[in-house]
């Protein structure tokens, strides 16, 4: 089976003491439906199309999976994923 890639956005990367190599991520998706575990990113220059950040979507992999760095979020945008987050797991 191929792999395909998908934009993410890495929420954790492991540091040296961490007791697994994994990163924690959330995926991007350009099916922006407007509804609760989304953050609306509009169009990144980074991106191709309009793009959202999917909190429903959380997963974690080897770091060594990780191909390439497309952009950065914005303070504001990465502080509405971090509110998305705490209102999708009710923290």
């Amino acid at each position: 089976m191929v792999e395909k890639g998908r934009p993410v956005l890495v929420l954790s990367y492991p540091g040296p003491g961490d007791a697994r190599a994994l990163v924690i991520v959330a995926p991007l998706t350009s099916q922006i439906r407007d509804m609760r575990g989304e953050v609306n990113l509009r169009h990144p220059k980074w991106l191709p199309k309009p793009s959202a950040v999917n909190v429903q979507g959380l997963a974690s992999f080897d770091r060594n999976k990780l191909r390439r760095k497309f952009g950065n979020l914005s303070t504001e945008q990465y502080d509405d994923v971090k509110a998305a987050i705490r209102d999708l797991l009710d923290l």
